[in-house]
């Protein structure tokens, strides 16, 4: 057989592989050891190959710093989940630690995935303040998506960028539009920052002060950019829609020196609430932010937990709860809830284990507990019990992610759950429907097996009535009240998970 180091020569003919002793395969290790040439990977196997951005050149000086290639975090998380120690979950200081940095108040330091938006956004506030030039700009995207986050890191990039040019820095008014207490004093807000000097007597006032303002040139020229962050910016909406449509109106102005930047989760507020604007072609720009998909959710929590120096998440649980979200919504926030949520299990399923055991939880670190509690850390640790598993992302998420229709039925008292629960036991059989005679049949056992009084078959009638008007249950037309036809229209997981809590209903759906 020809060496592996001269793979280069392929003039040899190539011979069956002969059978060697173990004294001649020693002769092979060297040859093994060499280095090959790595192995071209597949588009598919990146992450940034699902993330639909384009490539794109980051400016040195737009202050935007690019995060690390997302194209191996699935490769990341199963690395940082062999190097680093488990989380322990009876340590007081480390729990915080973790529910701390998923939190959703806490702000990373650059915000991943969201790189793109954030130049074009910085971009479009960097050719105003350079050119003094007015405009509008509306930053939509469904809720979580990272649309404040990413203009809060836009606002300090620009402030940087005028220090490191020597343009004037805009004179910045970041503001909720949810705390405002009438929709118009935005205008008394705008011109507090403009003429601080100025007495303000109303919001009217306000507007026409702004509009004379910008209606003439400044005597002095010294005079900086105004730059007007609105988030929420639908609370502006009104029947008449005149405070959104003057508040954009502001930068059209031949004298106007006001840079606006809209916030709110509408795609199409501009086209259904400024029409006029668009026959003027004074329509803003806008960028919109997509829900985050799979990839770019397992990068955000991955980069939140880095700087732990223990493993919370196996990775599988992490990634169950990124598919979830993205396949749901790809609201980050709701991704860092559930992720919550799982520890908190977590942390539960601990001190039940501490407490059958007899032994009381700790409220300290685990250096000083005592010997007993050291060996429940010790035995859960080879068990994967002191990190957050797939069974604990699994129930958070089922939680999270329940149907309106779980609530119904848990809300519902107990013989109309009983008739529900008839109803799946019957259906199961591989009928499509029943009669109420047969379903109260099936209710009549139910009630015996736990030992709960039955009502009559008119009482059962009239529930099913409820259960109908609830969208639980579909009633045909019948002459006789026996011979009604019942359909079950909720699901039977949703009924299964509602009442999963009451042993003898989790027992009987079994």
């Amino acid at each position: 057989m020809p060496s592996i180091v001269g793979r280069e020569s392929c003039q040899e003919p190539i011979t069956p592989q002969k059978r060697r002793l173990r004294s001649e395969t020693a002769s092979l290790d060297i040859s093994i050891a060499s280095p090959s040439p790595p192995k071209r990977k597949s588009p598919r196997s990146s992450i940034n190959g699902s993330i639909n951005t384009p490539s794109i050149t980051i400016d040195r000086d737009s202050g935007v710093k690019p995060l690390k290639s997302c194209t191996s975090t699935v490769k990341i998380l199963s690395e940082s989940f062999v190097a680093k120690s488990n989380l322990n979950p009876i340590d007081n200081e480390q729990m915080r630690a973790v529910k701390e940095a998923l939190h959703v108040s806490t702000a990373p330091s650059e915000i991943a995935c969201r790189e793109e938006e954030q130049i074009r956004v910085l971009e479009f506030c960097k050719d105003c303040t350079k050119h003094e030039r007015s405009g509008s700009l509306y930053v939509c995207g469904c809720p979580g998506t990272g649309k404040s986050l990413s203009i809060e890191k836009v606002k300090h990039s620009l402030i940087n960028w005028a220090e490191k040019t020597g343009f004037q820095s805009p004179d910045i008014l970041s503001l909720n539009c949810t705390s405002l207490a009438h929709n118009n004093d935005i205008f008394a807000k705008i011109l507090g920052r403009c003429e601080p000097q100025k007495k303000i007597t109303g919001s009217a006032s306000a507007l026409q002060s702004l509009q004379n303002l910008y209606s003439h040139k400044q005597q002095s020229t010294q005079v900086k950019m105004m730059l007007v962050i609105a988030d929420e910016l639908d609370y502006l909406i009104t029947k008449d829609k005149a405070v959104l449509h003057d508040l954009f109106m502001l930068t059209t102005l031949p004298f106007s020196r006001c840079i606006l930047i809209g916030i709110a989760n509408a795609i199409d507020l501009a086209d259904r609430f400024l029409p006029r604007l668009q026959s003027l072609n004074c329509k803003p720009v806008v960028v919109s932010f997509r829900a985050y998909s799979k990839d770019q959710i397992i990068a955000i929590l991955q980069q939140r937990l880095e700087s732990l120096p223990y493993t919370v998440f196996h990775p599988k649980a992490l990634e169950l709860c990124a598919r979830k979200v993205a396949a749901a919504t790809g609201d980050m926030r709701k991704a860092l809830c559930v992720c919550r949520s799982a520890i908190e299990m977590l942390e539960l399923e601990v001190r039940e284990l501490a407490g059958n055991l007899g032994m009381p939880f700790p409220e300290r670190p685990l250096e000083c507990v005592d010997q007993q509690a050291a060996a429940l850390c010790d035995s859960t640790r080879k068990q994967d019990m002191n990190i957050v598993r797939v069974d604990h992302m699994a129930v958070a998420l089922a939680k999270t992610f329940r149907s309106p229709v779980v609530d119904i039925i848990q809300s519902l008292p107990q013989h109309q759950q009983i008739i529900l629960c008839s109803a799946v036991k019957l259906f199961r059989r591989g009928k499509k429907d029943t009669t109420i005679a047969e379903l109260n049949k099936s209710y009549v056992e139910f009630c015996k097996m736990a030992l709960v009084p039955p009502v009559g078959i008119l009482e059962i009638s009239n529930m099913c009535r409820v259960l109908s008007d609830q969208g639980l249950l579909k009633l045909g037309q019948s002459k006789d009240e026996k011979s009604r036809r019942v359909t079950l229209k909720a699901d039977e997981a949703d009924i299964s998970f509602a009442l999963q809590g009451i042993r003898f209903f989790r027992n009987s759906l079994q």
